[in-house]
């Protein structure tokens, strides 16, 4: 078995609506996957699956359009992914809760910083499948729009230890 993570994109806070961990939790186990755990109302999940990454947000995704009636996105990563995101932050030295990875499906293109807009005092940096950003004045004030990063799912450093931490007690 693998241990996964899944990042639901948009949960509880606008554009998908309200989903319990519960359900979310419940959801899981129905497709299949064992030792299911949640992290806050925010759409994240940890826990073990026999399949592919592929299948993994296959069968999430299919199970949230049931829910919502209307698609949801799913990041997948696996533990060990999910680390190398961890310890792979640029902006280790800045507060954890200021910077985010913004996962991806797939590799951000090679000027995907160039393209954003807004910008003021953030940084950024590629990863190899997110765009890490640290806010200097925090999230909530910035208007940094990245194009590359509109389908992602964004989790500040404290939520990706945590799911780390997660992910590697089992």
């Amino acid at each position: 078995m693998t241990r996964y993570i899944a990042l639901l994109r948009a949960v509880n806070v606008g554009g998908t609506g309200k989903l319990s961990m519960a359900d979310l939790k419940s959801m899981c186990l129905d497709a299949g996957f064992d030792h299911v755990e949640t992290y806050i109302a925010s759409g994240n999940v940890v826990f073990d699956a026999n399949d592919t990454p592929a299948r993994v947000k296959s069968a999430l995704e299919a199970k949230m359009l049931a829910y919502a009636g209307k698609p949801v996105g799913v990041i997948v990563r696996t533990a060990g992914e999910m680390k190398a995101v961890l310890e792979g932050n640029p902006f280790q030295k800045h507060p954890p809760n200021f910077t985010v990875a913004i996962f991806l499906d797939g590799r951000p293109p090679s000027d995907a910083l160039d393209h954003a807009v807004g910008k003021s005092d953030e940084e950024m940096r590629l990863g190899v499948r997110e765009i890490y950003v640290c806010y200097g004045a925090g999230m909530g004030r910035s208007k940094l729009r990245i194009p590359a990063a509109k389908q992602g799912a964004a989790r500040n450093m404290n939520t990706v230890a945590r799911l780390v931490s997660m992910a590697l007690e089992v």
